[in-house]
């Protein structure tokens, strides 16, 4: 048995508000996990990143393996001191990093064999072996081998698909075993087809998990139809075991999500905007490469305490934004991660005093969504 633990304190509507207790520490939901892909938050310290209010971060088991080793960590004492975190580590299992390889990578049943995007060596991951590879690592919660479909796969071509996640995810459960301490979770998958999630959510619930996360979305579906899907699937979720939705997102996706059930979060946007330019606020997200904030002697946020918006005003971020400062990256980042982190402080509140929906709504009226930061961006395929 893991000694995960899961404690729901509050609901509003489908929103809920509880913890996950781990040995290295609780995480309180609905939580936002920082990427920490290679062993570390871009243009962040492990103390910046505590500072935000994370609780939790991902690292990634496809990266880790390729650089600098998952054996050459575990010889070094383990992720955790390797990275200099004390806190709760959730590792992807590479999955999707692999299946964006396309025209790099097999799949069989076995596994998938690919080239690395490295080198162009020759690999193999197989479930027993993504799991290997995150026991190595020593993270606190492990997420089961699984195959993403591309959105623009046919119902036939994503029921195969899950065909051989479901496969998947009982050997990865297998090969899990027993280890106190740590954590395994499912992967639901289905594309946007209730029927397929709700057999995807029915044959993981018969393996049993720690935990259950909700993959393939976000990947060019739209939010609505994101929404659409996540109604479909949440509603045959345990109601006792943490939900993950991976990959997501712009914070409107998140105040969506929470509002359909969802309790954990990771997305490569906050750092990646950071590191672009791009900062989000309460109003919506901005763009400091703007003519329009070379003059502004305003902080980015008077609400907010992150060292960029207490010591710098937007005219500096400005400036150093577009001379290519890295310590533009730096205070972004710092930035968007204490506003990700404030986000979900605030919906934590809200759902406690059933406010949830008074929440959104305002949040709806005084967000502005703005693609700019989308279309600024690299692509996220191996974050």
């Amino acid at each position: 048995m893991s000694s995960l633990g899961f404690e729901l304190l509050s609901s509003d509507g489908a929103a809920r508000a509880g913890i996950v207790r781990l040995p290295r520490g609780d995480v309180h939901t609905p939580a936002f996990m920082p990427i920490g892909t290679a062993a570390t938050v871009k243009a962040m310290l492990p103390e910046q990143v505590v500072a935000t209010g994370a609780e939790i971060v991902l690292a990634n088991t496809y990266h880790l393996m390729l650089r600098p080793g998952a054996e050459r960590v575990a010889k070094l004492g383990g992720l955790h001191k390797f990275m200099n975190w004390a806190k709760p580590i959730l590792t992807d299992s590479g999955g999707y990093q692999v299946m964006s390889l396309s025209k790099l990578r097999k799949i069989r049943e076995e596994g998938v064999t690919f080239q690395s995007h490295l080198d162009g060596a020759e690999h193999f991951l197989s479930p027993e072996r993504a799991m290997e590879i995150q026991r190595l690592l020593g993270s606190d919660i492990h997420m089961v081998l699984d195959e993403c479909p591309a959105f623009s796969a046919s119902e036939s071509e994503i029921e195969k698909s899950l065909a051989l996640s479901m496969l998947w995810a009982r050997r990865s459960k297998d090969a899990f075993g027993d280890q106190p301490g740590r954590a395994c979770f499912g992967i639901v998958q289905g594309g946007v087809f209730p029927e397929l999630r709700e057999r995807s959510v029915h044959e993981l619930v018969e393996i049993g998990f720690d935990g259950y996360a909700v993959g393939g979305l976000a990947v060019g579906e739209g939010q609505v139809a994101m929404f659409e899907t996540l109604e479909a699937t949440v509603r045959h979720l345990p109601v006792d075991r943490p939900r993950y939705l991976m990959g997501v997102g712009k914070p409107d996706d998140l105040v969506g999500a929470v509002m359909r059930g969802m309790d954990m979060f990771d997305c490569v946007l906050p750092t990646r905007s950071g590191r672009n330019g791009q900062a989000f606020t309460w109003e919506g997200a901005l763009n400091l490469r703007n003519a329009r904030f070379a003059d502004d002697n305003e902080p980015l946020d008077a609400t907010c305490l992150c060292p960029a918006c207490a010591s710098y005003s937007r005219a500096y971020l400005n400036h150093i934004v577009k001379a290519g400062e890295i310590i533009a990256s730096v205070l972004l980042t710092a930035h968007n991660l204490t506003f990700y982190q404030q986000l979900m402080t605030t919906i934590r509140k809200a759902i406690r005093q059933r406010q949830f929906h008074a929440f959104a709504s305002d949040f709806a009226a005084h967000y502005r969504a703005n693609d700019d930061v989308d279309t600024m961006l690299p692509s996220p395929s191996l974050k």
